[in-house]
């Protein structure tokens, strides 16, 4: 099987401190990968790199694209680059309001990715706003509602509606529960469990809470200064850690 994404030996750097170095590894399509580490560690860094927010200074970032198959992100056009964002791509942010025009309304805001792919037809577009409002548990009756209106984790229940509108291939997550209380945070967590499933869609999800990565990803990579220092299954690797970082991440969570 073709990966839809293979990073091959991506490295960031800010002067002599190392932001990421030497990553490695294929995401297949369906497949959720969670990176873990420690503050510093770099997988923002990385997750950046990878979504084309950063540019690496070293490495591959392919693609599968639809057209042309295998593309090198890092080295596509700008507006090739940004057409990738608006339509197999998506970005989830920590904080909603990165991902959210807080001026326009919940269904201007999934409308407008809707519209940035060519839609045009108002009806239609509110349309599928009211079904994806509804798919991310929003009343129907909010869509003309500003998200300053919403609380913390309706507006992140926006964003994501917002992100898979246009139905992409790979989302990027970055702490998507970081800052919501617990009882919010699994709510999340199940939602996004359920669309991942459901869409079968390819997530590289970037957090320092073991219990998301344990409930949504495949797969795990954990991050110690720039460097990734294990990688496997996700059950293997919490519950079988062989690299000592590894094995401190996870029993300073059993001794909370």
């Amino acid at each position: 099987m073709t990966p839809l994404l293979s990073v091959q030996n991506v490295a960031k750097y800010y002067g002599s401190r190392v932001g990421c170095e030497e990553v490695s590894f294929d995401l297949y399509p369906g497949e959720v990968m969670g990176i873990v580490g420690e503050s510093g560690s770099g997988k923002s860094t990385l997750l950046n790199c990878l979504a084309g927010h950063l540019a690496p200074d070293a490495g591959k970032v392919l693609f599968d694209t639809r057209a042309n198959g295998m593309q090198d992100t890092v080295t596509m056009s700008e507006p090739e680059r940004r057409m990738l964002g608006r339509t197999d791509w998506a970005f989830v942010h920590q904080n909603a309001r990165d991902g959210l025009r807080m001026s326009v309304s919940a269904g201007g805001n999934v409308g407008e990715r809707l519209m940035a792919v060519g839609a045009r037809h108002y009806g239609d577009i509110r349309e599928q706003a009211v079904d994806w409002l509804g798919r991310v548990e929003i009343a129907a009756d909010r869509i003309d509602d500003r998200p300053r209106q919403f609380s913390g984790g309706m507006q992140q229940r926006l964003q994501i509606a917002r992100n898979l509108v246009t139905g992409p291939r790979l989302v990027f997550m970055d702490e998507p529960t970081g800052g919501l209380d617990v009882s919010v945070q699994a709510r999340l967590l199940d939602l996004l469990r359920g669309l991942v499933r459901e869409m079968g869609l390819s997530a590289i999800i970037v957090t320092h809470d073991l219990a998301v990565v344990r409930l949504l990803a495949d797969r795990l990579m954990v991050m110690k200064s720039g460097q990734v220092v294990e990688t496997g299954l996700t059950d293997q690797v919490l519950d079988d850690p062989q690299h000592a970082y590894t094995q401190l991440l996870v029993s300073s969570v059993l001794q909370v």
